[in-house]
């Protein structure tokens, strides 16, 4: 017996012994697991803090601009909060370009002095110092003659012609919109500003394209975007503008005013910006943003046409709204022969001229070149 119970005592220590072997083994196991996961997790995590590091420095080097870069829609209260962002001083402009002022110094003079109707010729050839000499710069015509030789003519064509501008354009998003209803629509860019420093880059895209150039308004925040034309700039800072313009903007003909009711009603400042424009090779049209517009007076007076903005198309964000001034544009062209529109990077905006082939079935839709020639 006593044998026996020693023999079941050897059993259950030997169970035991292994039992607790087993249980270390598995605790040992789990030990390894758990650390394994920890190490894990600890690299994953490390990983990320890299990865973000790097986003980090990518995003110091290229700021993004929230709705401006992502977004193919862009309200007038969007633009109002984006520019309240902006300092209200603005910083003046360092004059870096002094041989270039000193070309049209004397030129500008002449022209601007000159109030009866005139014909601006070519800027002329340079001389070998590299200054402009102009050749018959101003050609005076009979301040009463009715007679229109040489001007630049909106012209009729077979059916109606209609072009719609869409103003406010900076961003890729939007520029694609526009080309994605593959109709001839020409987008209006912004010049470059400080929510938007490489909008200029937007015209190189696309054949025809515009500027929508800021200039003075009665809003005071309007009136902070960068490099914002106001009437009390010298001769030589708009002359500046405009030939900086023409820098960032080489194979562009056309100008329109963003906002700009203040500096279009004053006839001395806009007679220095289209004699400016005019020597640069820019045709002003006139947004026609105030009645008080004094455009079509100085076009006028250098034998120009007149060309301006007929209708605003989209004051009103419903398909609607937009598709009852589209029709209002299509009387007008059916009238005069052509008609101009305006209308702004607005999704409903895009929605309204896809869905509106029926109203344009009766006109043809043209870029500004196809009313805009010159004899």
């Amino acid at each position: 017996m006593a044998n026996k119970s020693k023999k079941s005592n050897s059993i259950k220590q030997k169970t035991t012994v292994r039992k607790n072997t087993r249980k270390k083994s598995k605790k040992h196991s789990h030990t390894k697991k758990n650390i394994f996961i920890v190490f894990s997790v600890l690299l994953l995590i490390s990983l990320i803090s890299f990865g973000y590091f790097l986003g980090k420095n990518d995003r110091e080097e290229i700021p993004q601009k929230s709705k401006e870069y992502s977004e193919s829609t862009y309200s007038t209260k969007e633009l109002l909060d984006d520019l309240s962002k902006i300092k209200t001083n603005m910083p003046k402009e360092k004059n870096t370009k002094k041989q270039e002022k000193i070309e049209y110094k004397e030129d500008f003079k002449a022209l601007n002095n000159i109030e009866t109707k005139t014909l601006v010729d070519q800027r002329g050839k340079k001389k070998d110092d590299g200054k402009i000499q102009v050749d018959k710069m101003v050609k005076k015509a009979k301040p009463k003659s009715k007679k229109k030789q040489n001007i630049s003519l909106a012209y009729r064509g077979k059916k109606p012609r209609l072009v719609i501008l869409i103003d406010d354009v900076h961003s890729k998003n939007q520029l694609h919109a526009i080309q994605n209803l593959g109709l001839k629509i020409t987008p209006s860019v912004f010049p470059p500003y400080t929510l938007s420093p490489r909008s200029h880059l937007l015209a190189r895209q696309v054949k025809h394209s515009m500027i929508h150039l800021p200039m003075e308004s009665s809003s005071k925040q309007f009136n902070k975007q960068t490099k914002t034309l106001m009437t009390s700039f010298s001769d030589e800072r708009i002359v500046d503008r405009v030939m900086e313009l023409r820098r960032l903007f080489p194979h562009v003909k056309y100008v329109n005013n963003h906002t700009g009711s203040v500096f279009t009603s004053n006839y001395k400042a806009m007679k220095k910006l289209y004699i400016a424009l005019r020597m640069e090779g820019f045709v002003f049209v006139d947004s026609f943003t105030v009645a008080t517009s004094k455009v079509k007076m100085i076009a006028h007076e250098f034998g120009d046409a007149y060309v301006r903005r007929d209708i605003f198309i989209d004051n009103i964000h419903t398909i609607a709204a937009i598709h009852k001034q589209l029709k209002l544009a299509v009387q007008k062209a059916k009238k005069n022969g052509y008609a101009i529109a305006i209308g702004h990077p607005h999704k409903v905006t895009m929605q309204a001229i896809k869905s509106a082939q029926d109203i344009f079935k009766d006109i043809e839709l043209v870029y500004l070149d196809d009313i805009y020639r010159r004899k």
